[in-house]
């Protein structure tokens, strides 16, 4: 099968009006865009004012969902298909981290992965998994798949941040307890927040303590 390519999307140049010295990359949820993701940018700039916000839409539209895009056909939640689906998007999102790095002479270490449902899938996938670490990785309401194929691998280990509300009726909350415990098992510092109430969706807290992980990572060690 043809590499699918990013093509298109949605962004936010930095608030500075400076060149970008950082890119947070946001990963929208299975049927929405990069249009609905990039509303998180605003909440953010103000405290990121030099980084670049992107927000590119799924290569593969949603059959589902005619106006929205997926990463990969959502069929089911088995282990099995979530990991073989996460490693079928992956190379498109590498390419396109790989050419936006390059055009504003960046590295990971200036790199930030923000994913929602399906999209922090695909976060932690990719964080997990580039020859460098990534700045931080943060995961809401999502999963973390295809972990076996890890063990006994060197592995990018990124601070990781994720956040889940109790009233998810989408993707349960057990998803965040399991994939913090495997996370920890792998030897990755990870965070979690517990959104009580919160359905699938990020609240102002969420996307509050989102920001400062980012931030602080941004400013590395103090």
């Amino acid at each position: 099968m043809p590499l699918s390519k990013i093509v298109n999307g949605a962004s936010l140049k930095p608030r500075s009006g400076a060149s970008p010295k950082q890119i947070v990359l946001l990963l929208h949820g299975f049927g929405s865009s990069g249009t609905d993701m990039i509303s998180l940018a605003p909440h953010w700039q103000d405290t990121l004012p030099d980084a670049l916000f992107l927000a590119p839409h799924a290569p593969q539209r949603c059959g589902m969902m005619a106006a929205g895009y997926q990463w990969w056909e959502l069929s089911g939640l088995a282990p099995s298909a979530l990991a073989a689906g996460a490693a079928s998007a992956a190379p498109a999102i590498d390419a396109f981290i790989d050419r936006k790095l390059k055009q504003y002479g960046l590295t990971e270490e200036d790199l930030a992965l923000v994913g929602f449902s399906q999209g922090t899938m695909m976060a932690l996938h990719i964080g997990l998994r580039r020859p460098r670490a990534v700045a931080a990785v943060v995961g809401y309401s999502g999963m973390l798949t295809g972990t076996t194929e890890l063990a006994g691998k060197e592995l990018a280990k990124p601070p990781v941040l994720l956040v889940h509300g109790t009233a998810d009726p989408v993707v349960p909350i057990a998803a965040l307890h399991l994939a913090e415990s495997e996370l920890e098992r792998l030897g990755v510092n990870v965070t979690s927040h517990v959104s009580y109430g919160v359905a699938h969706s990020v609240d102002p807290v969420g996307l509050r303590l989102g920001r400062d992980f980012v931030a602080e990572a941004f400013a590395g060690p103090t």
